[in-house]
């Protein structure tokens, strides 16, 4: 059983189609729109592969039209996206974003997988680096599961508790570990790895300068793309 483990997609088509088609089923840890010009596409994409997926901060802030709560350095290009997503989805896609799941747990051969955006504790919003390894011991002791998904942080990580594994697969769409490349996870009989894809970031900063975006804003989710480093977030 090859399992592809995708988060935080915001709206990067051309991300997230460069990734391998060689996988028996797909999980989702949200967060398909806002920064990225492109919803429509990952919408769909997530759609035909039939995959399990839940909410992120990011998809309860488009379908809901409230705020995602992110940090200070990120609010003004979420908010200006966000008027975007909600003009060129429809209300099929807004409802379908806003009533997934806030936590899923799937078992796929024999191996139990919970999913969740943020941490277990709060799946929307908390913001849980990799270095907190005490926190994330406290995040998964209860839990049953096998192997507990997490996105929200656009960074990748691998940890293990005893038998658990916490596995964030970094975010597709919008990196920021200083790698611009997608990131993503496969899980191979239950034993993940990370992995990463080049793409046409420059297709993607093109798309995003025809919409109606602020310079500054602009040039903000261009640098993003291009160096996969939020210089507000130290990695």
């Amino acid at each position: 059983m090859r399992v592809l483990v995708v988060s935080d997609i915001h709206a990067n088509w051309e991300a997230l189609r460069c990734i391998p088609e060689e996988f028996d089923r797909v999980l989702c840890l949200g967060d398909l729109v806002d920064y990225g010009p492109d919803p429509a596409p990952c919408l769909q994409w997530v759609h035909e592969r039939g995959a399990f997926c839940v909410r992120g901060n990011h998809d309860e802030a488009v379908s809901r039209a409230v705020s995602c709560r992110c940090g200070e350095s990120m609010r003004e290009a979420s908010e200006r996206t966000r008027q975007i997503m909600r003009d060129e989805l429809d209300g099929k896609q807004l409802a379908s974003l806003g009533s997934r799941p806030l936590r899923a747990a799937v078992e796929l051969g024999g191996i139990r997988f919970e999913l969740v955006h943020a941490t277990p504790s709060d799946p929307l919003y908390t913001y849980l680096r990799p270095d907190r390894r005490e926190r994330w011991a406290e995040e998964v002791a209860r839990l049953e599961a096998d192997i507990i998904l997490v996105g929200h942080t656009h960074l990748p990580m691998i940890l293990r508790f005893g038998k658990k594994i916490v596995v964030n697969p970094g975010s597709v769409g919008q990196p920021r570990d200083g790698d611009p490349r997608a990131a993503y996870a496969v899980i191979d009989d239950g034993e993940p790895r990370l992995e990463r894809c080049e793409y046409d970031v420059e297709s993607t900063v093109a798309a995003l300068a025809k919409r109606a975006l602020p310079a500054p804003v602009f040039g903000q989710l261009a640098s993003l793309l291009r160096t996969g480093r939020d210089q507000s977030i130290p990695v």
